[in-house]
């Protein structure tokens, strides 16, 4: 027993969004000691970088240290560092600085990425927003697109400078559509003096059918009609063949932007990669009942992983 209580069952969480603290917080009172692993000291409240994004909130109110949030856990291990595998028959979180840590039991709740349809030369001109870097980056290119627009003179050069796209429909590309039309209507029109902010156009393009795609038809519809109430223009059932550093190309049409926002889709994280177990289209580890994986009963995989 001596010994048992010195060595208790090592859980190592790979990753401290909602899963991985959702599983730390549950694993409290059970005879183990944990690991979190995590390649960003912060935990980011997902659904609300588009506000950051916006400057709508700070990063300060979305973004909490990982630390402090286990800081009355003793058992718990906080590592901050980047998984590049797994070895899986040695049992061992494979580290970037060629660093490993052993485990008995394996959670991986490594999340989402960009997916770019097999064109990932447009991430420079249409980046993505799933970290708190992506949504200050968004939040910079969105208000100096303002402040260009303020000093350009070229009438088509201003309107490129005001012309925002978001690239997908779903809840991210509604909602940043939705937020920076009421940031050029209603919050930044008494700071400008040499342009009219309400001029500026918000283009949300969806290459499927309606908008919010993946929810009831009435909500889509709703918000379709919300949109454009408050001066979206929604293009449907339209593909994006082109991005560049000026432009978008859609349906054979060209249009002049120097802001655009990728929200079309996302990608699981390289988890299946590391174990060798079979994926979804998707990226997504394929699992139990249970959320084992298979081939791997020691190892669980939870969220978009």
């Amino acid at each position: 027993m001596t010994g048992q209580a010195q060595n208790p069952h090592h859980v190592v969480i790979v990753g401290a969004g909602f899963g991985g603290l959702e599983t730390t917080y549950r694993l409290a009172g059970a005879p183990v000691r944990i690991t979190l692993i995590d390649r960003r000291n912060h935990h980011l409240f997902q659904p609300l970088p588009y506000q950051v994004a916006t400057a709508s909130l700070a990063t300060s109110e979305i973004a909490w240290p990982i630390r402090s949030l286990v800081r009355n856990r003793p058992e718990v291990t906080t590592l901050f560092a980047s998984v590049k595998g797994i070895d899986a028959a040695g049992r061992r979180v494979l580290l970037e600085d060629d660093t490993d840590v052993a485990y008995d039991t394996l959670v991986l709740a490594t999340g989402a990425r960009h997916a770019y349809f097999g064109h990932d030369e447009w991430e420079p001109f249409a980046p993505g927003l799933k970290t708190l870097e992506d949504a200050t980056t968004l939040r910079r290119r969105i208000l100096v697109a303002f402040e260009r627009a303020e000093r350009e003179r070229d009438p088509a050069r201003r309107a490129a400078w005001m012309t925002f796209v978001i690239i997908g429909a779903g809840p991210t590309g509604v909602e940043l559509a939705g937020t920076i039309a009421e940031l050029a209507r209603s919050t930044l029109p008494p700071d400008f003096r040499s342009i009219d902010t309400h001029e500026a156009r918000v283009v949300l393009i969806e290459a499927g059918p309606r908008v919010l795609g993946g929810f009831p038809e009435d909500l889509s519809a709703y918000t379709l009609t919300s949109l454009e109430r408050i001066g979206v223009e929604v293009v449907l059932g339209q593909a994006v063949t082109e991005c560049t550093a000026d432009s978008v190309v859609y349906g054979g049409k060209r249009l002049d932007t120097r802001t655009l926002i990728w929200a079309a889709g996302v990608r699981a994280s390289r988890a299946a990669e590391w174990l060798g177990a079979p994926a979804d289209r998707a990226g997504r580890l394929q699992v139990a009942p249970d959320l084992t994986v298979p081939g791997h009963p020691e190892s669980f995989a939870i969220g978009d992983t």
